[in-house]
């Protein structure tokens, strides 16, 4: 049995490393492609780390975990209930709603979602965190799994 070409085991080894980039963002961009648009209130949470880059940190303030165990780490679900022009996250639970759109989330003693980072360059990313001290709004899409990615944060 012959050993295979340096140019077999090269394209093998580049298409491993492809799948592995489109399964690491394939539930963000299936969420930008096939998702709706909600939007939604936030805060911001903490300020640019250094070690990570600019980014401003989003809390939330609609969704709800009060309801999921402590200590039951693991997937959550976050129905989006309709409040006016806006959309807030009603109660977190661990079965998935039968009906209407929810976000998707992991629960590990609080809520990650996938939505709380917004990366911007720094000069505009320490911007928005200070205009956003009163609360502002973000567009996020949503798909049919549940999978969101942020779109913008505007203030109020």
């Amino acid at each position: 049995m012959r050993a295979p070409s340096r140019t077999t085991a090269l394209v093998a080894a580049v298409a491993v490393q492809a799948v592995l980039v489109v399964v690491a963002v394939a539930p963000r961009l299936s969420a930008r492609v096939f998702g709706q648009t909600y939007a939604v209130r936030v805060e911001p949470l903490d300020p640019i780390d250094p070690f990570r880059g600019a980014y401003v940190t989003l809390r939330y303030t609609d969704f709800q975990s009060e309801s999921v165990q402590a200590g039951r780490n693991g997937d959550v679900f976050v129905p989006l209930i309709r409040n006016g022009d806006l959309w807030r996250g009603g109660t977190a639970g661990r079965n998935r709603p039968a009906t209407g759109p929810y976000v998707r989330c992991r629960y590990t003693g609080s809520l990650h979602c996938g939505i709380e980072s917004l990366f911007l360059p720094q000069d505009r990313a320490a911007a928005l965190e200070r205009d956003l001290r009163e609360g502002g709004v973000a567009r996020i899409k949503v798909d049919g799994r549940g999978n969101a990615s942020v779109l913008d944060v505007r203030t109020r």
